[in-house]
């Protein structure tokens, strides 16, 4: 019987078919991003506004990517439990976060031991929003204006007590800047989230609190909060008959709105990053739902590229470094 032997020429053909076939299938799942549900991390509670600003980010960008985009909650240490998370997990992009200007330009400065190191442990997608944020005060307090503080605060043993999210945020360090330039006396009082804190203002048990515009705006109406300023140059529209920090103190250092921007673990393949920024960039220009959402949080969409998550960082990291320098707050 004649058995058939392929030649070595054949052979050789056959496998150089064959790795041609494999070849495009491999490149192909790995375009295939994503090819299941994403994860997004929010550092703040449920009810905050950066929460809320990632959870409106993650119904547009599922629409866009067309997977599940399910945001999970881990709050804590001012975004450090879940900035130290997302530094565990694979770089493949199936697990992000959005962060703050906090754990971006403050807590790599206020301890001295973190488990991350912003520079090395992240690459930046975007910056999804910015917001002014308001110095408020309860209204048992009795303080009216940003001139009040300096008294209220003589009278009181430990001075004024003022609230934050954690320590090392912006809230925290906004705060203490501003009574630092009153010359008054304060004690700070940190929260699990920005909500905690609101609720522990309305009820009295702290005396002032910088917020966000989204968390502060609809306690203001309702009278439950007093507005003391706005930390921005110009007026907000929303807030006319508010002043502006500058106004009141005449630093411009002082004049920081908040910010929110999408990150993901250093490494991730360039075709991810690529991906998420388009996302984002889509959501901004083609969804009027997405930007409506954003506004009823009182924060306005930008468009943005990774490196401009890096470029604001530097810009607020100059600011914020000196002043945490100059209230010793580093530990």
């Amino acid at each position: 019987m004649y058995q058939f032997k392929p030649s070595t020429s054949l052979c050789l053909a056959a496998a150089t078919c064959a790795a041609a076939l494999v070849a495009p299938l491999g490149a192909h799942a790995q375009a295939a991003y994503p090819n299941r549900a994403v994860e997004l991390i929010a550092q703040q509670p449920p009810g905050s506004q950066s929460e809320k600003i990632s959870r409106i980010w993650a119904e547009c960008a599922a629409r866009e990517l067309g997977q599940p985009v399910v945001v999970i909650n881990k709050p804590g240490a001012n975004g450090v439990v879940a900035t130290n998370f997302l530094k565990n997990q694979p770089a493949d992009g199936y697990t992000i976060m959005t962060v703050g200007m906090s754990q971006m330009t403050i807590t790599p400065y206020v301890y001295k031991k973190l488990p991350y190191d912003v520079e090395k442990d992240f690459d930046g997608v975007a910056v999804l929003s910015t917001s002014p944020l308001m110095l408020v005060a309860s209204t048992q307090s009795g303080i009216k204006k940003l001139s009040d503080i300096s008294a209220y605060a003589a009278k009181q043993p430990g001075g004024v007590n003022f609230g934050s999210p954690g320590k090392g945020s912006p809230a925290h360090l906004l705060t203490a800047a501003v009574a630092h330039h009153l010359k008054a006396e304060g004690t700070h009082v940190p929260f699990v989230g920005e909500s905690a804190g609101a609720i522990a203002l309305t009820g009295g048990q702290i005396d002032i609190m910088t917020l966000t515009s989204g968390t502060a705006g609809p306690l203001i109406k309702d009278g439950r909060i007093v507005a003391l300023s706005v930390y921005t140059e110009a007026r907000e529209k929303a807030f006319a008959d508010v002043p502006t920090i500058v106004e009141l103190t005449g630093s411009k250092d002082l004049a920081r709105p908040g910010w929110l921007a999408l990150v993901v673990k250093a490494g991730t393949p360039p075709a991810v990053l690529k991906r998420l920024s388009e996302v984002t960039t889509n959501c901004v220009r083609s969804d009027a739902g997405y930007r409506k959402n954003l506004e009823t949080v009182h924060v306005s969409p930008i468009e943005s590229t990774p490196a401009d998550v890096k470029a604001w960082t530097d810009r607020y990291s100059a600011v914020f470094r000196p002043i945490i320098t100059r209230l010793g707050l580093a530990e």
